[in-house]
């Protein structure tokens, strides 16, 4: 058998949170947004009946967090670290408990959703250490006799759009800068994810933050369109796809609403001659694989030289057929279902009558789920949807180069611009492609985990703004500037 869909059952109902509507502290478990029968990925069953928010429910949790803001400002600094640290903590205390979680609710192989409760611990002890250090600075005039200086400020209300990829870890990262720098936030979590994100509310008043400093609303997309165009909120902080975050920018215009987006990627791998032809061959084909390629800075396209073209492509195929699949909840499993069965319908739609020479995977697998077999897509012209747009599946491209500046130029031949890989033993040149690229992340020989202080976020059609790092913190911090003179009358 494929998945044990039963021990799935028995999993679910042991470590699966029930799904309330958290506003405050009150706990609702019905919404005027309906109801969502969420499905298990890895078996096509139903897990629970899932109560979303309405825009009733966005008033409210909106309403809660301008209630709180105030008070959550005027916490001392040291204070508000001391709470996020407390926060952090409880986070890896149940790092296991949280793991399984993502698990059941999107796909994800456990092996690497074990990963990202410690990832989301990062992000908030990293913001902590910050909260009590967001300075102002004082602005020289001389010989004019007066004092001018700054004052950094939280916005007030912080909404969250999450999507469901990111879990844990993607929620700290957003809310971990905007609580630390004394904004109260409420979180949209989209209904294919309402579990990890319910746990994380959770846990944040379990670790002592006022009720109303943090709200979650799992909701569709009528309440993610109340909650962008509520006049209450000050802040948006999206992550998602690109024409979700058009609406959001129009909906946002109305009221001036400044707007972080962290959207999707199409990302170039280059693969020079001179690289470790062995490391680069593997990478091709395990990196773009992970999370069954539902992630947004996954390198999808690889751009090879057509001298090594055979060699990394027959190596990367290798390393492909090398990943077990199976059950998510098997830490023996690298590779597992697509979130949900309308993705994996749209991921086989965009292969179909897709020019390139089809050289593995493009079908289901058998097997109950939502599973859509690795793929690769070989000699795929450059201006091919396929090589333009994003999947957010288990899909690589390949295209050839002949020289340096046209890998470059087919790394940068997308109106994404989100990340780029790049692989050779010349420094120089690493140095050089790097700068060339137009994209807001690279990593050079590998596939490294950004640090909680490294700043991420595209250029593009992937989006502005950054998170993580200082940069996200600047993020939710805005300044005012006074102007004192030395004699007042």
């Amino acid at each position: 058998m494929f998945v044990d869909a039963d021990r799935h059952e028995r999993v679910a109902r042991t470590v699966l949170p029930p799904v309330r509507l958290l506003i405050g502290d009150e706990r609702l478990g019905h919404g005027t947004g309906g109801e969502f029968a969420h499905v298990d990925a890895a078996t096509g069953r139903t897990q629970a009946v899932v109560p979303l928010a309405g825009a009733a429910e966005v008033d409210a949790a909106v309403a809660t967090a301008r209630a709180a803001r105030k008070s959550w400002r005027a916490t001392r600094p040291d204070q508000r670290r001391d709470l996020l640290l407390r926060f952090a903590a409880l986070i890896r205390g149940r790092a296991e408990l949280i793991g399984q979680v993502l698990t059941l609710e999107c796909g994800s192989p456990i092996l690497g959703a074990t990963a990202l409760p410690s990832r989301a611990a990062d992000y908030l002890e990293y913001y902590a250490g910050l909260a009590d250090k967001i300075e102002g600075r004082v602005v020289p005039i001389f010989p004019e006799q007066a004092f001018d200086y700054t004052l950094p400020e939280p916005y007030g209300v912080v909404a969250v759009v999450a999507t469901w990829n990111g879990g844990i870890s993607a929620l700290a990262r957003k809310a971990g800068a905007a609580l630390a720098a004394g904004n109260t936030v409420v979180v949209k979590a989209m209904e294919l994810a309402p579990f990890s994100a319910v746990l994380f509310g959770e846990l944040a008043l379990e670790a002592g933050l006022p009720p109303g400093v943090l709200n979650v609303l799992p909701g569709g997309v009528d309440a993610g369109r109340a909650l962008v165009a509520h006049a209450g909120v000050d802040k948006i902080s999206f992550t998602g796809g690109l024409d979700a975050a058009r609406q959001i920018l129009v909906a946002a215009a109305q009221h001036i609403t400044p707007v972080v987006c962290e959207l999707g990627g199409k990302s170039g791998n280059i693969v020079f001659p001179d690289a470790d032809l062995d490391a680069a061959g593997a990478f091709a084909g395990v990196a773009c694989m992970r999370n069954s390629g539902q992630g947004c800075v996954m390198p999808t396209r690889l751009i090879v030289h057509s001298s090594i073209h055979d060699v990394i492509v027959g190596k990367a195929l290798d390393a492909i057929a090398a990943m077990p699949i199976g059950d998510p909840l098997d830490p023996a499993t690298a590779f597992g279902p697509v979130v949900s069965e309308r993705h994996a319908e749209r991921i086989l739609g965009m292969l179909t009558g897709t020019p390139g020479e089809l050289l593995t995977g493009g079908h289901r697998l058998d097997a109950p789920g939502s599973y859509v077999a690795p793929t690769v897509v070989d000699r795929i012209p450059p201006d091919a949807p396929l090589a333009q747009e994003e999947v957010f599946g288990p899909v690589l491209t390949v295209l050839t180069f002949d020289d340096e500046d046209e890998a470059v130029a087919l790394a940068n031949s997308v109106r994404y611009g989100l990340a780029g890989y790049v692989h050779t033993t010349d420094l120089s040149r690493a140095h050089r492609v790097a700068a060339a690229l137009d994209a807001g992340y690279v990593s050079l020989n590998g596939f490294a985990a950004l640090p909680a202080g490294a700043p991420f976020g595209g250029f593009g059609r992937s989006g502005y703004g950054k998170e993580g790092g200082r940069d996200g913190l600047a993020e939710f911090v805005r300044t005012k500037n006074v102007y004192l003179p030395l004699e007042l009358r």
